[in-house]
Parts: C-alpha cells; structure tokens; sequence
C-alpha cells in the first residue's frame, strides 16, 4: 500500500561559519568554518511499543504502522506487542526491561495497574514514552514524555458539536473496563452537552453484541436522540443497531478507519474526533531516538498532543485515501 511520509524536521546539522575581513593580506581566506555534527539518526537501538490494543484492533494497527515506520526511518528495531489485560500489559514490559531494550512506549490505560512495571523500567534507567490515555499520571510514574490528545478537550468538542446538531440525551458507549481515558471523554461531552449523557458498558471484541446492546436500549428509550462511540469498530456497529432499532438518533464517534471515512461521507456518522494515532506511534520511536543519541527531551513536562481534529463531510474525501492506506 502506498504510504503518505510525514516529515518531521526534528533534526538539522549547525554551521558556525567564519566572518571574512576585507583587510590583511591580498588572497589570504579567512579561517576555515567549523561545524558541529547532528546526532547519528542510524545508530541502532532496540525499542518495545506495548499498548493495550486487542490484535485486530485498526486503532492500534495505526499505532503499530506509525512505530515501525519510524523505526524503518532511524535504523532501529521496533518491536510491537498488544493485550488489553492490564496483568498482561505489565508482563510484557516486565520482559522489555529483562531484555534491557533501550526504550519503552506504553500506553496507560490503567496507570495504577502499570506502576509498578513501569518503575521496574525507570529504575533500570531504561526511558519511558506513555502514549494514548493517562496523561495526568505520566509524569508521576518517571515517563519523559506523553503523546497524545487530552481526552477532556477532545469530549467537551464532541459534546459541543452534538449540542449544535440537536442532541439532548446522548449514549455514550464505553468499549474498554477501567479505562480512563474513555470515562474522560464522556465526561468532557457531559459538560458541555447541557443534556442528559448516559453510559453503556461493552465489549469491543464482541461486536455483535454492541450492535445487540445499543439496539435494545435505542428501543426501550425513545429519548436517546443521539451515540457517542469512543472507538471506530464500535461507531460501525452503532451505525447497524441505530438502523435496527428504526431509530433517528445521530452518531459521532472517537477515532478514524476507512469504514468511518465511508460512513461520514454517506452522511451516517456525524464526525469523527481524530486523535491522530500514526503519530502515536511515530513520534515516541522518534523521541526515544534522539534521546539515545542526544539525551533530548520533548514537550518540557507537558504532554505533546496529536489531537483532537475533526473529520466531518466536509473534509472526509481528504483523508480517506490515508485512512485506506493505513496512516489515519
């Protein structure tokens, strides 16, 4: 598939370059420039990205696409590893740091059940990117940085956007037990939705029950007039329960994939609050190199965002060729 590059100028070499006199000698040139070398971008490293994305996930493909092509780009070896038990995430980076990898990404989902296999990766001085949610809690637990979207911001947007298209008693279906970015975000769209937000627990590995579940309660409360799905696989099987239940409520959704694309530009889904995910990927290969090469930091304490955006009608058409392509 063809892969639209995302060029990141993070690096340039600096040149100190000698100030020519017009007096002295005839034909004597001035001293000789010197110049200092950028740090090496191919020197090898052995990086582990580990997520709690279920294996079929197209979130987190992006993710994993975002990661192995900035590790293509550096020279370095990216290895990728996903399980949406917490137990199980904090075994994988327990066998990163056995391994002595030179730095680890991880998204924090559950902050309290990774903290003590992150603090096993701090305390042997291996460097710690958190990507996706829990960024309150990165800092705490020893990371250099975090990458990704304040999922407060990102639900607020939503939710006034889901005011503005008429809105008052909203669905919003969580996908992910103990997930607390997806409970920030429903909380972001209460506040500033001025209507009722109700939650609904599912199972993301199960999409014929989502579409199940939405269909009964779209059925048993007319009032709902409107879905918030945290999750692309879950705004799909949304999209079916709303037809199911011969309902008009309007659906939005959290994150992008080329079924999403589709259904924007069909007019089924509202929009789709874009965190951005390749970059989620990408830019911890790319800061975790240069702090092997450099001992750079990024972000000054602060998380850096890669969201939200959003993708309505308007620009769907854009994006969708990425989206197919494996980058949105």
């Amino acid at each position: 598939m063809r892969r639209t590059p995302i060029v990141l100028a993070l690096l340039g070499a600096l040149a100190l370059t000698g100030c020519s006199s017009s007096g002295g000698q005839s034909g004597q040139s001035a001293p000789p420039a010197t110049s200092a070398a950028a740090p090496a971008s191919g020197g090898g490293g052995d990086f582990a990205v580990i997520t709690h994305g279920a294996p079929g996930d197209s979130f987190w493909d992006v993710v994993k696409n975002g990661a192995e092509a900035a590790g293509k780009q550096y020279g370095v070896s990216v290895t990728y590893q996903g399980d949406g038990d917490p137990a199980k995430q904090s075994q994988l980076i327990d066998q990163a740091v056995s391994e002595k990898v030179d730095g680890i990404v991880v998204s924090l989902a559950n902050p309290d059940a990774l903290k003590e296999a992150i603090g096993k990766a701090v305390a042997a001085k291996i460097p710690v990117v958190t990507i996706n949610s829990g960024a309150g809690s990165s800092k705490a637990l020893g990371a250099i940085t975090h990458v990704g979207q304040s999922e407060d911001v990102a639900g607020r947007g939503a939710g006034e956007q889901l005011k503005t298209a008429g809105v008052t008693k909203l669905l919003c279906v969580i996908h992910e037990a103990g997930n607390v970015g997806l409970d920030q975000r429903c909380k972001g769209a209460e506040e500033t939705l001025g209507g009722t937000v109700e939650r609904l627990q599912v199972d993301v590995s199960n999409l014929a029950d989502v579409t199940s579940k939405v269909t009964a309660k779209l059925q048993s409360d007319q009032a709902v007039n409107g879905v918030l799905a945290l999750n692309p696989a879950v705004a799909v099987a949304a999209r079916d329960a709303i037809k199911d239940a011969g309902s008009q409520a309007k659906l939005a959704t959290f994150d992008l994939s080329a079924d999403v694309v589709t259904a924007i530009n069909d007019g089924e889904i509202l929009f789709a609050v874009d965190q951005q995910q390749y970059l989620q990927g990408y830019l911890p290969i790319t800061f975790l190199n240069l702090y092997k090469a450099n001992l750079n930091t990024v972000g000054g304490g602060l998380p850096v965002n890669t969201g939200p955006g959003f993708v309505t009608k308007d620009n769907a058409a854009q994006v969708a060729e990425l989206a197919e392509a494996g980058t949105r």
